[in-house]
């Protein structure tokens, strides 16, 4: 079991708003909108997909993470590791 399964309605709703996003600035820019209202838009999306990272990043810290410490060692170290990764590549995004 993955550790969003809890919240997987809340992270698949929170996606569809951001399809949703997404396809307005695609509309945004097909009638040639003001940049700078488009750059608000494409900041508002970024946010929304930084809030859904999140939440997978909590999820995962709180089920997976937490069971391979459990069963600790290579399992524990793995976990860790995957986590550590994930976040740099949030903070260099």
């Amino acid at each position: 079991m993955v550790g969003y399964a809890a919240s997987k309605d809340d992270q698949l709703k929170r996606l569809r708003r951001i399809e949703g996003q997404v396809r307005g600035l695609q509309r945004m820019v097909e009638s040639d909108t003001y940049c700078i209202d488009v750059l608000t838009q494409v900041s508002a999306a970024t946010k929304a997909l930084q809030a859904v990272a999140l939440g997978l990043l909590e999820d995962h810290m709180a089920h997976c993470m937490v069971e391979a410490a459990r069963v600790g060692g290579t399992e524990q170290d793995a976990k860790v590791r995957e986590a550590a990764d994930a976040i740099a590549r949030l903070v260099r995004s």
